[in-house]
């Protein structure tokens, strides 16, 4: 049985993932693999390339043919240069971490002024917080009347004025 090593796609559409196989070279290009011996994410900055390098060396060694795909991706991650013994060069770049979502959030927040402008963002009120905002409620709403009863007074007074004129 004649052996190959290639990609089988998986994702959808636009978005395609990959496992590097093995499988007869007979089957579909989805069809059953022997054994799945890698990763391949060609969408993500950079490309995940992952594999299982005992393997693919067991698989080249025992006459599994590597499609052109599947050699650059073992150059890049130099199990070819192990197989045929070449001095070329080989690396994978390094996945970055994942950001922290809420550290960037903050940070955004940080930059516009440090202050929430919706309550939505702000934070939870504690009890304490709660009774603050409950007297300074109550202050705010003596305040009005007081300002009613100063009102009218000032209305008499253009009324005194004109009665003094005449």
């Amino acid at each position: 049985m004649a052996t190959k090593i290639r990609l089988k796609r998986l994702g959808k559409i636009r978005s395609p993932h990959y496992r590097i196989v093995v499988m007869d070279s007979r089957t579909k290009r989805n069809g059953r693999a022997i054994e799945e011996i890698g990763l391949y994410h060609p969408k993500n900055d950079p490309s995940v390339i992952q594999v299982d390098s005992e393997r693919a060396q067991y698989w080249l060694s025992v006459g599994a043919q590597p499609t052109e795909a599947v050699v650059a991706i073992l150059k890049r991650t130099g199990d070819w240069q192990k197989f045929t013994g070449d001095t070329s060069p080989s690396g994978v770049d390094p996945q970055p971490e994942k950001a922290d979502k809420l550290a960037r959030f903050q940070a955004a927040l940080a930059e516009a002024d440090d202050a929430p402008k919706n309550d939505a963002i702000s934070k939870k009120k504690s009890k304490d917080d709660e009774a603050k905002a409950e007297e300074s409620a109550e202050e705010t709403t003596e305040a009005p009347e007081e300002a009613p009863a100063e009102e009218p007074k000032a209305d008499e007074a253009p009324a005194e004025a004109p009665a003094e004129e005449a």
